[in-house]
């Protein structure tokens, strides 16, 4: 059979680059459509014949395209191709309004009609009839064979050639000789000028751009365009001209800089790239053609804070007249960047005048081009008497509501340049009135009645009088009535009133888990004091700054840890060696002049100058906080469990809440939270109703506990990390007659600021919910102003739970506690949290993560500051950084070393270990031979090393046994390593007491025995593990563990201590 002889034209290079986007989307989305508005009587026969005149004309209108054998491209192929009226509409029995929705509708499904390129033209026709002199036409073709020009030309020739208007040319230009010079001039030395200037455009970097309200898809293969159409108020339109005219620019250019100015308010991406659409008809000779002339070219565009509007309006006039000169010359293979659409652009149209020949007039009335892909496009379309905005997009990136809002800060952002075109662009308003009321007030309408003029110690002193015999703290075997606990605490008060505790007293409390703890907090607040929490497993360095930085007067301890404490000049009171001394005391309530705007509580956490620093909580804030908690959580609590350390403030939602409302706090053993199993007894054993705890913790909770023995669950809170939808998932499988609440609140606002109640269904992100009652959320741009639903800012909190401040720190205090802009109370404050955060259309809050060197690891907030100054204490430490990693969160130091060879990793983590807890520690210690930096001469992050390999200094030396195997891969499995020898350490290796508890998990399953935690610590090689396993009980207790690495991880008072230390991987 002979094969087909196929003669035909090149693509012009627009028309490939658009058959290779519909490769990947077959639909009709590209596409190009008008409908034209007929006045004056008129014939369709009469009509189709001059649009077959036109089709005769011009060759793209009788063109169809073929593939060559061996070519991936195809061919225009130009043939005979007859057009013909699709669908004819009488609309003259409608009245006016519903005239306008059926060609409303008419026109939005207009697309591509079946047909038959090779007889048929590729031109869509049809026609509706409103009265007999009153007609609306549409004409429409797929995207290949025309742009928004062609649409202008076809409705003006059609005027001329219904009436046998001599005025058309004789011959006009055909496509197929534009795609053949255009094809010709991009391989020609002419045009190679214009190419290398596209080849030194380094754009690849700005090609993905993201909308902070785009939704977030893997992989983008369908392209559904939608648009909303915004007309601007006449008296803004002239506004616009006249600010254009003053800067001598064009509305086009106006209306592309306050695209520009939206976009980077949006994203705060200084270098934007925007899809600009050229018609491409540089020349004359080009006006009148027929095709897809028109291409987007890439615009670029550098905005700062500081920038002034009319220096964006003339850069990017600037770069307009360059794109214009080189826009032969660019082709997409000149582009490095994979991706072969811009995610945003922007056209304008200028749209026709009316034409008229012989009483008939012919006006465009609407119009529709999709000749690219992209994200979103803002398509600007002008006449003399109006101008639109439409906002194109696809619907697979943004919802209609999205796109709303965005038309609407447009809008605001276009007022706001007319009203002062001077302006920094940071400072111009992207928010209507309506927008920030909504953010300001409606988001924050939490105001509610609690009492205000209580103490905290009085709300636990009702529960004692109104239930003195129920059960208020229980501890292993032993537990305190609210009437012995009052009383016992009635008797510290008064003793500690006696040595010199009076309103405003700091009183520092470093003791062991036990009833003791509960009592002396207590104790202290009704005496007036403000408790300081130590926890005694910090190192000597870290409560030695507290008991300083402090100055408190009186300490009260244990008798067994007297010999672990720094040195200090606080009074010494042990509530266990003293207690007989303290039981001679009244146990009656005490009457003394407290008032909420006394100090409650100092908790200290991570600071970035290399100190902790103490937050100074009243009895207001303390009070608000709790109230608040008892009537958000409808479900009383009946018995907490308390997983927490007291030096962390997460310790204060559970002991006050609990005690405020007559339940049962039970505090577990020091370390239980990290053997589950024992865990998930305790939890059935005790009837636990409530637990807040990491969302990690509570997953391995979950995954290990046998359904019937978390029964007594009835609300669960997680908070210190993200909540991950797994995690909603998994509870709702395993516990769903329980709720559970993710909350967010830093130290400063007393424990929490917001929750939300995890609903079945979360398919992604969780939020952190709404605002607690009488507590404001601001999200705030680097101006203090609100930013957008669906925008990134910092999180600001006002309200009752806002902390005095930092102790001793005024000037911390002044920069981190600011006068509140957005309320009427001179003396209202916000508190700068420092974390980001985005606000959903429903007012729920999105958490985003860090702006600054603060992180959360496990639960902890850490300063990366207080962890690099610790670490330039040492003598061989020249320059250092400490960085989180983002995906399974740890913490690595680059350091620089003044000499070689430099420190092992123990022997750094040794070090630290004197100076921080066990959880500021980082996983991996990187020695580099400079810190990369910038131009400015500050590290350049982004130039660190992103596969870190974790060093080891042992040679690697694999597992010999069938145990060291077993061992070694659930290690790796863990830990998430290639190999592990039996030499390597398990904290070398980025271990740390969480993953431990994992380790713990598998080992327990896959030997089928006990083992202890302490054994894990004690053992923290795979050689000495795998020794200590295979020996006999009775070996067991003469087995000595490895000395080096327990040496480095027991600091005074040997493994009970250390394990504490280790172990405190529970939240804030």
């Amino acid at each position: 059979m002979a094969t087909e002889i196929i003669e035909g034209f090149q693509l012009s290079p627009q028309q490939e680059h658009l058959w290779l986007l519909q490769q990947v989307n077959q639909n009709s989305a590209y596409f190009v459509k008008c409908s034209v508005l007929i006045e004056g009587n008129i014939e369709s026969t009469k009509l189709v014949a001059a649009l077959q005149n036109i089709v005769h004309r011009h060759e793209i209108f009788r063109t169809t395209f073929k593939y060559v054998p061996g070519m991936m491209i195809p061919v225009q192929v130009i043939a005979n191709a007859n057009v013909r009226l699709n669908q004819q509409y009488n609309l003259d029995s409608y009245t006016s309004k519903k005239q306008e929705a059926k060609i409303a509708e008419i026109f939005q499904e207009f697309h591509q009609q079946n047909c038959d390129f090779d007889t048929d033209s590729p031109l869509s026709v049809s026609l509706a009839t409103l009265s007999p002199s009153k007609h609306i036409l549409f004409i429409g073709l797929p995207a290949l064979y025309a742009d928004t020009k062609t649409l202008i030309n076809i409705v003006y020739e059609l005027s001329l050639s219904y009436t046998n208007s001599e005025q058309l040319s004789a011959e006009p230009l055909q496509y197929a000789d534009f795609s053949e010079w255009q094809n010709e001039l991009l391989q020609s030395e002419a045009a190679e000028i214009g190419r290398e200037y596209w080849r030194k455009q380094d754009l690849s970097h700005l090609f993905n751009l993201e909308l902070p309200f785009e939704q977030n898809i893997t992989e983008l293969t369908e392209f559904k365009p939608e648009f909303f159409r915004l007309k601007i108020n006449p008296s803004l339109k002239d506004q616009i001209a006249a600010i254009a005219q003053k800067y001598n620019t064009s509305i086009s250019g106006f209306l592309l800089t306050c695209w520009s100015v939206l976009l980077w308010r949006l994203t705060q991406q200084q270098n934007l790239l925007i899809g600009k659409t050229f018609d491409g008809r540089k020349f004359a000779e080009l006006e009148a053609a027929m095709g897809l002339f028109a291409k987007c070219l890439p615009l670029t565009c550098h905005l700062q804070e500081q920038s002034k509007f009319p220096e964006i309006l003339q850069q990017i006039s600037e770069t307009e007249d360059e794109l214009y000169k080189w826009q032969e010359g660019f082709s997409w293979q000149l582009m490095t960047s994979n991706v072969n659409y811009y995610p945003v652009c922007f056209d304008f149209v200028e749209n026709a005048l009316k034409h008229t020949n012989n009483h008939i007039s012919w006006t465009i009335q609407n119009h529709y081009a999709c000749i690219e892909r992209f994200k979103i496009k803002l398509s600007c379309v002008h006449s003399y008497d109006a101008l639109f905005t439409e906002f194109h997009y696809d619907s697979q990136c943004f919802t209609a509501q999205d796109i709303q809002r965005s038309s609407e800060q447009f809008y605001t952002l276009l007022e706001s340049v007319v009203k002062n075109p001077e302006a920094v662009i940071s400072e111009l308003e992207i928010l209507s009135d309506r927008a920030k009321h909504q953010l300001i007030v409606e988001f924050n309408q939490t105001q509610a009645d609690y009492p205000k003029n209580k103490c905290i110690h009085q709300l636990i002193e009702q529960q004692a009088q109104q239930k003195p015999n129920n059960i208020a703290v229980e501890f292993k075997n032993q537990q305190l009535t609210y009437s012995q606990l009052n009383s016992r605490a009635n008797q510290l008060a008064h003793y500690l009133q006696q040595i010199g505790v009076k309103p405003g007293t700091l009183v520092g409390i470093c003791v062991e888990r036990s009833l003791d703890m509960i009592v002396g907090i207590l104790g202290i607040l009704k005496a007036g004091g403000a408790y300081v929490p130590l926890d005694p497993t910090y190192p000597q360095e870290r409560l030695a700054w507290i008991l300083e930085n402090s100055q408190t007067p009186v300490l009260l301890t244990q008798q067994l840890l007297l010999e672990n404490l720094p040195t200090h000049q606080a009074q010494v009171i042990c509530l266990d060696s003293d207690w007989e001394i303290i039981t001679s005391q009244n146990q009656e309530n005490l009457t003394l002049q407290i008032t909420p705007h006394h100090l409650a509580y100092i908790i200290y956490t991570s600071g970035s100058t290399g100190k902790p620093k103490g937050v100074q909580i009243t009895h207001q804030n303390l009070v608000h906080s709790t109230t608040a908690r008892i009537n958000y959580y409808q479900k009383p609590v009946s018995r907490f469990l308390l997983l927490s350390s007291f030096a962390f403030d997460s310790s204060v939602a559970g002991i006050f809440w609990t005690l405020c409302c007559g339940g049962t706090l039970v505090l577990p053993q020091e370390g239980l939270q990290l053997e589950i199993p024992k865990l998930v007894k305790l939890i059935c054993e005790h009837q636990i109703s409530h637990l807040l705890s990491l969302p990690s913790l509570y997953a391995l909770i979950l995954r290990q506990a046998i359904q019937e023995q978390l029964a007594s669950l009835q609300a669960i809170i997680v908070a210190g990390e993200v909540c991950p939808s797994e995690l909603v998932k998994l509870h709702h499988k395993y516990l769903p007659q329980a709720s559970l609440y993710n909350e967010y609140g830093p130290t400063e606002a007393t424990v929490w600021s917001s929750v939300y109640l995890c609903q079945p269904q979360e398919l992604t992100k969780i939020p952190i919910g709404r605002p607690i009652t009488n507590t404001q959320i601001y999200i705030l741009n680097s101006q203090l102003h609100p930013v957008p639903i669906g925008v990134a800012g910092e999180i600001y909190i006002g309200g009752d739970g806002i902390a005095l401040g930092y102790l001793n720190q005024p000037e911390l205090t002044a920069q981190k506690f600011i006068t509140n802009p957005f309320s009427h109370q001179p003396t209202a404050r916000l508190y700068k949290t420092g974390d980001l955060a985005q606000y959903r259309a429903d007012g729920n809050i999105e958490f985003l993560g860090r702006i600054d060197q603060q992180v959360k690891i496990r639960g902890y907030r850490i300063e990366l500051g207080e962890i690099e100054a610790a670490l330039k204490q040492h003598p061989q430490v020249q320059e250092v950084v400490v960085v989180a990693t983002e995906e399974n969160p740890r913490l690595i130091a680059y350091i620089v070393s003044h000499q070689q060879p430099s420190p092992s990793n123990s022997e750094f983590r040794s070090f630290l270990l004197k100076k921080l807890p066990e959880y500021m520690l980082p996983s991996t210690f990187l020695m580099l031979k400079s810190l990369p930096v910038l131009p400015n001469g500050k590290v350049d992050y982004k130039a660190l090393p992103k596969q870190v390999q974790i060093q080891l200094e042992e040679t690697f030396v694999a597992p010999q046994t069938e145990l060291e195997q077993m061992i070694s891969n659930i290690w790796q499995e863990v830990l998430q390593v290639e190999k592990v020898g039996i030499n390597h350490n398990f904290f070398d290796l980025g271990g740390h007491s969480l993953l431990m508890v994992q380790i713990h998990t598998k080992l327990r399953a896959t030997l089928n025995r006990d083992i202890s935690m302490v054994e894990l610590f004690e053992c923290p090689t795979v050689s000495t593990l795998a020794k200590y396993l295979s020996q006999q009980p009775q070996e067991q207790l003469a087995f000595e563990p490895d000395s080096d690495s327990v040496a480095a991880r027991r600091q005074s008072n040997q493994q009970q201590r250390q394990l504490r230390q280790n172990h405190r991987a529970t939240m804030q």
